[in-house]
């Protein structure tokens, strides 16, 4: 049986490089392209005042946001330089700033709101996912809490 052979990867000149990377790829510095990352903001918590109920906006109530960011790095991760990547205190007033001063019905408008903010606001995350936590959803029974996942840009 013989070995199956993947085309060489290719430099910016086309000249054929490394059979470790898969052709079609764009190249960084050290001929291997982007770094593609994740960064995880987990367990936000925030005092705000959304929900349908009339009696939510006035009482307010806990909220838990997790944002899963994507990222394109380019050159951060191999200069060092946080300029290139995605600041993670900024990026925490970001969906501070929209949790706390925006009122929405729906967990879901608002995990929407924080992806697409996160988005604009870093162009170097590809996608975000964001999920919101409201442990005081008022349902009859017992639950830990309501959770929705949002993904930005949806086809991301």
């Amino acid at each position: 049986m013989r070995p199956v052979s993947r085309p060489r990867c290719r430099d910016q000149q086309g000249r054929a490089g490394d059979r470790r990377c898969y052709a079609g790829n764009t190249h960084g510095k050290r001929g291997h392209g982007s770094l593609r990352y994740t960064i995880r903001l987990m367990n936000c918590a925030f005092f705000a005042r959304h929900g349908v109920l009339e009696e939510e906006a006035r009482l307010g109530q806990r909220f838990f946001v997790d944002a899963v960011l994507h990222v394109e790095g380019g050159d951060a991760v191999e200069s060092d330089l946080i300029e290139g990547t995605v600041h993670y205190g900024q990026a925490f007033q970001r969906i501070e700033h929209i949790v706390t001063t925006t009122r929405r019905a729906l967990i879901e408008t608002l995990a929407l709101d924080i992806a697409q903010s996160l988005c604009a606001g870093f162009p170097q995350i590809q996608v975000a996912e964001v999920t919101v936590r409201k442990p005081s959803a008022p349902v009859p029974g017992v639950l830990d809490y309501v959770e929705t996942t949002v993904r930005w840009p949806a086809d991301g």
